[in-house]
């Protein structure tokens, strides 16, 4: 058991980390010359300051530039004129007193950075307190983990901050990351941009699986969508540890590591299934131990070949979106920040905070959604979910699912990049089988069975990939071979479908 370190707490009565002198030199230095204060406005805000008055007169500054407007002691006083805290050091004419000196022309963005820093700081302290109070907590609804979860979103946020400067990109930036990307396709041999899937009929489709892109994946029940996704996030394992292996660096691989919160099934059972299928033996048969000696030793075989395969499989069930994210924060740090993809098994068995909880399933599913795109975005890589359907696709005659039978709610359909399907025609038809025809039954029962066989044969192992929606790209299906036995996909070869 790990040792338990001793936190003492910060007292109250310690100065919060402060430089009020800095704050009034930087304000100062904003009204002389405005140039400085476009440049400054959009690298802190309001609550940066530990004056509360030089807050105010920020933002005053900011919203007057924001309006074309000069920003000086004279114009930003009438904004002053009933203002207590400016009252208190000698009314408006405070603001000229800033002036006074000119001192900050030379360290205002200096100044800048330490105001942003200092704030930093007393973020950080009052997330201590925070932690210490709750830790203190002996209640019956005290939940340490999840306040340890909890204290690790409050620092993410903390680190987070301040990122907008970061992520604003010149045009030349912008342009010189696209024309990388397709010399990434072009040296793949064409279609793919991305991380691969493994399947050639899909990269062609897609362009694989791209960075900061929200990828759902959806279809009913016993449509295989489990099956998919785990092919898909094997694949991109396997030519990631391919690439490694033939000296190929990490940012210039087609592959990647993959991190597989799996909610529904347990590590081994997802296990099971990419050792069945990759050493084509029956899941079924495996799991009731109906294997032969041969089939063991192929199985040992393909577990020796795998067992450096970096996927990284998460079956904590009921998971909230926000212990998502930090978990995914924590499985980066842990491996030097190289995971690539993103597969969650499945969306609507995520939570949502507490509050969205109790504003309905609809708005707890919007948040899920949205949260899945934001740690798409912040972690710069493809997240891959999967998706249930509604029951109003088994009351139509053609069961193929479209956009409006995304279940709960409509904002899946709106926070994701790429929404896809998957339907297996040879399920449906299978279900209708007619009475099987014995001796002595009418011709039209041997008829009926005749024709719902020939239908069957032309159906049967098959599996539509269909594209609803694609920011990217264009909408379209293509189709699949799909072997039950193994839950594997593959690319489809042959013609009349």
């Amino acid at each position: 058991m790990a040792s338990i370190i001793p936190i003492q707490p910060v007292p109250e009565t310690t100065e919060l980390p402060q430089n009020v002198e800095a704050e009034a030199a930087m304000l100062g230095a904003m009204m002389i010359d405005n140039r400085l204060a476009d440049d400054l406005v959009d690298k802190l805000e309001p609550e940066h300051f530990f004056e509360p008055l030089h807050g105010r007169i920020f933002a005053a500054i900011k919203t007057a530039r924001a309006n074309d407007m000069l920003a000086s002691p004279v114009t930003l006083r009438p904004m002053f004129e009933g203002d207590a805290g400016m009252k208190e050091l000698g009314g408006p004419a405070y603001l000229a007193q800033l002036t006074g000196s000119g001192a900050g022309l030379i360290g205002a963005r200096q100044f800048a950075k330490q105001i942003y820093d200092l704030a930093m700081l007393r973020t950080l302290v009052t997330v201590g307190r925070g932690l210490v109070e709750r830790a203190m907590d002996t209640s019956e609804e005290v939940n340490p983990r999840g306040q340890i979860e909890l204290a690790e979103e409050e620092l993410f946020k903390v680190a987070a901050d301040g990122g907008t400067e970061s992520a604003i990109k010149t045009f030349a930036q912008a342009t010189t990351l696209a024309v990388k990307m397709a010399q990434k396709a072009l040296n793949s041999g064409g279609h793919l941009s991305g991380i691969t899937t493994g399947l050639d009929s899909i990269n062609a489709k897609i362009g694989g699986m791209h960075h900061s892109d929200l990828m759902i994946l959806a279809g009913r029940p016993g449509m295989g969508k489990t099956a998919l996704a785990t092919n898909i996030a094997f694949n991109a394992a396997q030519r990631y540890m391919r690439d490694r292996q033939d000296g190929i660096e990490h940012a210039a691989s087609m592959g990647a590591k993959v991190a597989f919160f799996s909610l529904e099934m347990s590590a081994d059972q997802l296990a099971t299934r990419i050792l069945a299928e990759q050493a084509r033996i029956s899941g079924e048969a495996l799991r009731m131990g109906k294997i032969s000696r041969a089939e063991f030793n192929q199985l040992a075989a393909a577990a020796a070949d795998l067992e450096n395969l970096p996927l990284f499989i998460d079956d904590t069930a009921g998971l909230t979106i926000g212990a998502l994210h930090t978990r995914m924060r924590r499985l980066q740090r842990r491996h030097n920040n190289e995971i690539g993809l993103v597969v969650v098994d499945y969306l609507q068995l995520l939570t949502g905070s507490a509050k969205s909880s109790g504003d309905g399933r609809v708005q707890e599913i919007s948040e899920i959604s949205r949260g899945l795109k934001t740690l798409a975005k912040d972690m710069n890589l493809p997240v891959l979910a999967l998706s249930q359907l509604s029951r109003q696709v088994e009351q139509r005659e053609d069961k193929r699912p479209q956009l409006s039978d995304l279940r709960e709610s409509g904002s899946i359909e709106q926070d994701a990049d790429i929404v896809m399907f998957v339907f297996r025609e040879d399920y449906y038809v299978a279900a209708k089988e007619p009475k099987r025809p014995t001796e002595g039954d009418n011709a039209k029962i041997f008829e009926d069975h005749a024709a719902w066989a020939t239908d069957m044969e032309r159906v049967f192992g098959l599996a539509e990939f269909i594209v609803a929606k694609q920011r990217h790209g264009s909408t379209g299906k293509v189709v699949l071979k799909f072997e039950p036995s193994i839950t594997r996909f593959s690319d489809f070869v042959g013609s009349g479908y």
